[in-house]
């Protein structure tokens, strides 16, 4: 019996080991982190190479049409016209995906989320957007005919939304970001629906002092669990940037992370993990009794 106990304590204090081992290996390279989330990434000085190169699996953009032109910007953009959103995200993607077999990032099959917030008038913006998004074509997730097939990327739309375009396509390659508030009026659109976001202070308004107070945090699973039940994931943009909060958010299912610093986050989702792994670790040493 010692020696069945013995056994047990060791494979999975190995497995604890190991995962330790991987996650700290990661600081050195790209790994991807289901849980973050690049806000307004075109802000940054590399827009998508630092977001990536951090291991984020979502990435925002913000795109204006202008003449035909889809321009990323945050306010209209006068001056910035060689920005365009093939040029900064779409064929830099594309590229990184052919050089790795088919994956934005080499050994991981789950889709990059490319979130692009149009902030022009949403059906003829989608309607210049469709002729980007068949130009790239066989690297994109796509609805057909009912079912949803997985690519490399998936593009959800926010900001100014084509709801009523979007839904009446048989075969489309993008999905939307629907009001975390109104998650599940719609039960028959649930392929339409990826994401559901919602400013944080519209739930929340704890900022990382002292406890989460009790029927915030009971409104905010109540909402994550609607949402999780229609096959969206979660976000809360303008939230907190502290550990604190973040911590908080996991702990009640909130999926994505909405952050505009990447070093920061990145570091706290990896030493999450790691925290999460020892304490699998203490839980792997209690004693089980073996007849």
């Amino acid at each position: 019996m010692q020696t069945a106990v013995f056994n047990v304590r060791l494979l999975k204090t190995g497995i604890v080991v190991l995962l330790n081992f991987c996650l700290l290996s990661v600081h050195a390279q790209s790994v991807p982190l289901p849980n973050a989330f690049a806000h307004n990434d075109y802000f940054h000085k590399r827009p998508l190479f630092d977001a990536l190169e951090n291991g984020y699996t979502n990435i925002e953009a913000d795109i204006f049409l202008v003449d035909s032109n889809l321009i990323v910007a945050h306010i209209n953009p006068f001056f910035r016209t060689d920005k365009t959103l093939e040029a900064l995200y779409f064929k830099p993607l594309h590229d990184m995906i052919i050089k790795n077999n088919g994956q934005v990032y080499k050994g991981c099959d789950t889709p990059v989320i490319l979130m692009i917030d149009i902030k022009t008038d949403a059906d003829n913006t989608y309607n210049a957007l469709k002729l980007l998004l068949e130009k790239y074509r066989s690297m994109l997730s796509r609805y057909d005919h009912g079912k949803v097939i997985s690519g490399a990327v998936t593009v959800v739309l926010s900001g100014h939304k084509p709801y009523a375009m979007i839904r009446g396509e048989k075969n489309r390659l993008a999905f939307i970001d629907e009001d975390l508030r109104q998650t599940g009026r719609d039960s028959t659109a649930v392929n339409v629906y990826t994401m559901s976001s919602c400013k944080y202070s519209k739930l929340l308004t704890w900022t990382g002092r002292g406890n989460i107070p009790g029927d915030e945090q009971k409104r905010l699973c109540a909402y994550v669990t609607i949402a999780h039940k229609h096959g969206a994931k979660v976000r809360l943009w303008a939230s907190p940037e502290n550990s604190v909060v973040w911590e908080e958010l996991l702990k009640c299912g909130v999926d994505l992370i909405n952050t505009d610093k990447l070093v920061m986050l990145k570091n706290f989702l990896l030493n999450y993990n790691i925290t999460y792994a020892n304490s699998a670790g203490k839980l792997a040493g209690v004693t089980t009794k073996i007849n």
